[in-house]
């Protein structure tokens, strides 16, 4: 697995980054643009999941492959099994809602973006107790 070091204050952007895609989804959600929601959650839980990994392990996985990520974070303690749950869930729907051409239902939509809200809590959280 190709790994890259994460600085104190590269774990503070990428969960900088994670609440900025939240708030976008959470936008999105509203506005009724499911498809964007739910890509918007899935980078906000990729970006929790890099803050998560950078202030508990100083590092985050830099493979093509996300469900690299999913290793590193049961690496992560707590924190990291938590965020691990949730991205392992969200995963599959980023090709959906990404690259084909069906839709995202509401209801698929909404979970996406409480689960990104749950892993951002964490990562925001960590980030914060991050030196």
């Amino acid at each position: 697995m190709r790994t890259k070091p994460v600085s104190a204050a590269q774990v503070r952007a990428y969960a900088t980054k994670a609440q900025e895609f939240t708030d976008a989804a959470v936008s999105d959600l509203a506005a009724g643009r499911n498809i964007a929601a739910t890509s918007s959650a899935i980078h906000a839980e990729i970006n929790s999941a890099d803050a998560v990994c950078g202030a508990r392990l100083g590092k985050r996985a830099a493979g093509e492959d996300h469900d690299q990520v999913l290793d590193l974070l049961r690496q992560a303690g707590p924190d990291g099994t938590a965020v691990e749950r949730e991205l392992r869930r969200l995963l599959p729907l980023k090709t959906k809602a990404e690259y084909e051409p069906d839709d995202i239902a509401p209801s698929a939509a909404s979970k996406a973006v409480e689960r990104a809200q749950r892993c951002v809590a964490i990562a925001v959280r960590v980030a914060a107790t991050t030196r």
